[in-house]
């Protein structure tokens, strides 16, 4: 199942990684993770690494959405980084590349 197969971790850096397949099943989990995370870490700005995502469907832009709402809520800035071709392309269509902070 996607469950297993996707998660949200954080490196010594302080780097959020997403990884895996971020579709319907596997985005209640990793929504919970990624929040949890982005609260309970110190830093100001926070990356969220993308370069594992191996497939997503739109559930994985509302994702990086919801946890960029995170670190405002928490006072933090969360900035997108390594954004795979696919969310990319749907980024684009979604008029999303501005507030993702990515180039179109």
């Amino acid at each position: 199942m996607s469950q297993s197969q996707a998660d949200v971790t954080i490196d010594e850096l302080g780097v959020l990684h997403i990884k895996g397949v971020l579709d319907h099943s596997s985005g209640p989990l990793l929504r919970q993770q990624g929040e949890a995370l982005i609260r309970a870490n110190t830093a100001k700005t926070l990356e969220l690494n993308c370069a594992e995502v191996e497939k997503s469907s739109s559930v994985g832009l509302a994702l990086l959405l919801a946890f960029m709402r995170d670190g405002q809520k928490y006072g933090k800035t969360v900035e997108v980084s390594q954004l795979p071709e696919d969310m990319r392309k749907i980024a684009e269509v979604c008029g999303l590349t501005e507030i993702l902070g990515i180039e179109p």
